[in-house]
């Protein structure tokens, strides 16, 4: 059966995707070894300040929450970076291809490892340091995951927009993003003890709602009445807009000649 020319596309990007991640030793450290290093770290201080359970839990659903949202939004920032390290950025556009292809293909690669990470360091917190992840149930769980898809799709698309827009300039990009969205969101401490102004810009995060809904199965107080209605709704627009600030960005590329100065 001959698939449709749009799943032939998604799929190309896919399996080169994989292919990437399959020849590079250093996807292996990212998906087994630095997450591990995390979790062990963090697991270890809580051991070591004598925290209850609970907050031990606290602490860990934030480790786990950074390091799947960091997996899973470096193969979309990666899909523009390898092009730009190999010069070879404009060969990706003469292809009869759309960014739905390139975002749809490298992303579904992306939620496989991330899913790939959640699964080790969930493992590793329930096995270590007894952390219960039953409280919240599969629905929970799911709902969690999903969040931290569309936070890690909202960062790799702002990032593929900065390379565009800054070429070489913009590889730290693939880092910072994520460590100042986890710097607002709460992931080691509540929100409520961030300095006033910053404790409302937290809010604007959807990652701290998707926490917040997450931590209330392990006995911590909800910061917002609706977690889900307002982590949804503020994914879905900051997915929108980076979408469309990724099509200007490649609209201008082209018109300033970008593409050429990042390639041979």
């Amino acid at each position: 059966m001959k698939l449709p020319a749009d799943l032939v596309k998604i799929w190309a990007f896919a399996a080169r995707s994989v292919l990437i991640n399959r020849r590079n030793v250093f996807a292996l450290f990212e998906m087994v070894f630095w997450p591990g290093i995390s979790i062990f770290s963090v697991g270890l201080l809580t051991k070591f300040l004598q925290l209850n359970q609970e907050t031990v839990t606290f602490v860990l659903i934030g480790a786990i929450g950074m390091n799947t949202i960091q997996i899973a939004q470096l193969d979309l920032s990666y899909s523009f970076l390898y092009d730009v390290w190999a010069k070879s950025l404009r060969h990706k556009f003469i292809a009869p291809i759309s960014l739905s292809h390139l975002l749809l293909g490298t992303g579904l690669v992306g939620l496989t490892r991330g899913c790939l990470v959640f699964v080790i360091m969930t493992l590793l917190c329930t096995t270590l340091f007894g952390m219960d992840l039953g409280r919240p149930g599969f629905t929970g769980l799911v709902i969690f995951l999903a969040g931290m898809f569309l936070n890690a799709a909202i960062l790799g698309i702002l990032v593929l927009a900065l390379v565009l827009r800054f070429g070489h300039r913009a590889e730290v990009a693939a880092w910072a993003f994520a460590y100042l969205l986890f710097l607002l969101c709460g992931l080691y401490y509540p929100v409520t003890v961030l300095p006033a102004g910053i404790k409302e810009m937290a809010q604007f995060v959807p990652l701290t709602h998707f926490l917040d809904y997450f931590r209330h199965f392990y006995g911590f107080p909800r910061v917002s009445a609706h977690p889900l209605l307002y982590g949804f709704l503020e994914s879905m627009l900051y997915l929108a807009a980076s979408f469309l600030l990724l099509k200007i960005t490649l609209k201008s590329a082209r018109r300033r000649g970008i593409l050429l100065k990042l390639s041979e």
